[in-house]
């Protein structure tokens, strides 16, 4: 699946895989967030922690009518207030898409795995 953008000069079309990597680049920069998370937890319950080369693993995108929706897996930082690292990361994630890539996001759900110490 691809987002389509028409501009004045033509046609611009986004693959998933990129909308992956830049919300996952973008969640990365929010404080607090210590990685993304595999979507599909190993059967241990573990969150599976992944490096900055797997940040598409842990996006999913839905395109259903026109209407884009993103969901981050993530693992925070013990210590910080688990709401407020989500709400920074869904404000970071549906700017850098809304005003930098140029889509329309309705939605940026969060989907917290786990919860980190810090060493």
């Amino acid at each position: 699946m691809a987002v389509n953008l028409t501009t004045k000069y033509g046609r611009i079309d986004i693959s998933e895989e990129a909308i992956k990597v830049i919300a996952g680049s973008a969640a990365m920069e929010c404080y607090g967030l210590v990685g993304m998370a595999s979507r599909k937890q190993l059967k241990d319950g573990i969150a599976e922690l992944l490096g900055r080369e797997n940040l598409a693993r842990g996006v999913e995108v839905n395109l259903d009518n026109h209407r884009l929706a993103i969901y981050l897996y993530i693992i925070v930082s013990y210590g910080t207030k688990i709401s407020e690292v989500a709400h920074n990361i869904q404000l970071k994630v549906k700017y850098v898409l809304s005003e930098i890539v140029g889509l329309e996001v309705d939605q940026v759900n969060i989907v917290v795995q786990g919860v980190r110490v810090s060493s």
